[in-house]
């Protein structure tokens, strides 16, 4: 028997039970859309968390001084100081995109008719950059307000509504810190908001060259610095605390870090999703399989009598063998591919009414989906297969 004529027969034998054929394919349609699905969920939580963590600085690593000093003056003297950033950017070069650092102070705002304590943090025209912040309103810091310690601000997207009503009403107006006038200047916040940063929901944000005029002791606390690659991140932050301790006095301590720990933290705990949830969907394949191959033995059972005949008028047992593995793999595969369309079909669902939220689909997905269906197909289908081709042409002829 050609295997044209096989898979013709099998499909004539599967129309003839199309309800049967359904219902036993439907195993492997819900086994592939969740294979699909499964993925498709991996890839994207894993791309949301990234994002997530990206958000906060593309390869930043940050320091803060840690402990070491045993008196006043010397705790000053190893706190971080703007001449460690401007060292951190010569020595380091090109292998970094941007270095900057943070001075954290406080003062009294008159908000909604009553005082509140309101933080001010002063940096400089790198500041954005590192921190990866998004703009609202008006512009940030640029070197000019660094360099002439001109009086102006931005301010955070609450304090900014809370203040004036709106982002950009806030802009061009005048404010108090520390007895002078600011111009606000613009309006940002955050692209991804922790609480776990120097900026709080209401900060404003000054020049490092100004702020320094209202603390006592210049404390730069966080330093950031922006790697150029995610490669030389960690290698980059032992450069930065080889540089710090090198400028300061000998027991002096500093936190280095990086966001990389967090990344790979993020990437593990998206495989581990990943693979409790394929366990899940290859658990529903192999149910479908044992189904495929129970109704293949009931087929083989009630097509006993055909069988004896087939074999009567000169058909090899390869050739029954044949007939009844290609209708498992025809049944299997034809599931197979119901279940991925089905599962291409919620992404693809989705960006139509969610067009800005992309859903990625990964190809080598629909090939192990339908890889896996014939595979079912074949394994769970011999053992019907090799019963039939087994059976005696007599006994099957006088079987009732």
């Amino acid at each position: 028997m050609r295997f044209a004529e096989a898979v013709r027969f099998g499909a004539q034998s599967l129309a003839a039970n199309r309800t049967r054929t359904l219902l036993t394919a439907l195993g492997l349609l819900i086994g592939n859309a969740s294979v699909i699905l499964v993925v498709t969920i991996s890839l994207t939580s894993r791309e949301l968390i990234l994002e997530q963590i990206r958000g906060i600085g593309s390869n930043m690593i940050y320091a803060y001084y840690e402990t070491g000093g045993m008196t006043t003056r010397n705790v000053d003297a190893d706190y971080i100081k703007s001449e460690d950033v401007a060292a951190v950017r010569a020595q380091l070069g090109s292998r970094i995109v941007a270095a900057t650092g943070v001075v954290t102070n406080y003062d009294r705002l008159v908000v909604n008719g009553r005082e509140e304590d309101v933080k001010v943090i002063g940096s400089d025209e790198e500041y954005a950059r590192v921190r990866n912040l998004l703009l609202l309103a008006g512009r940030f810091l640029d070197a000019s307000d660094v360099a002439l310690r001109q009086k102006v601000v931005l301010l955070t997207s609450k304090l900014a509504v809370k203040l004036y009503g709106s982002h950009e009403a806030a802009i061009g107006r005048q404010m108090k810190l520390y007895g002078l006038r600011f111009h606000v200047v613009g309006v940002f916040r955050e692209r991804t908001e922790t609480g776990q940063t120097e900026l709080s929901t209401e900060t404003a944000l000054i020049p490092i060259s100004v702020i320094r005029y209202f603390t006592p002791v210049e404390r730069i606390d966080p330093l950031y610095v922006q790697a150029r690659s995610y490669e030389d991140v960690r290698p980059v932050t032992e450069l930065v605390r080889g540089i710090l301790v090198s400028r300061h006095r000998p027991g002096a301590k500093y936190t280095v870090e990086n966001l990389a720990a967090i990344l790979d933290l993020a990437s593990q705990v998206t495989v581990i999703l990943t693979v409790v949830l394929i366990l899940v969907a290859a658990i529903a394949l192999v149910i479908s399989g044992i189904g495929i191959m129970n109704i293949m033995l009931v087929t083989v059972t009630e097509r006993t009598r055909e069988i004896g005949v087939r074999m009567a008028v000169g058909a090899a047992r390869r050739d029954v063998l044949l007939q009844f593995l290609v209708e498992a793999v025809m049944i299997s595969v034809g599931g197979g591919l119901l279940g991925i369309l089905a599962g291409l079909a919620v992404p693809a669902g989705v960006r139509v009414f969610a067009p800005g939220f992309a859903i990625p689909v990964s190809g080598w997905s629909v090939v192990v989906a339908f890889g896996v269906s014939f595979g079912v197909g074949l394994v769970f289908g011999m053992l019907p297969a090799s019963r039939a081709s087994r059976l005696n042409p007599t006994e099957a002829l006088r079987y009732e």
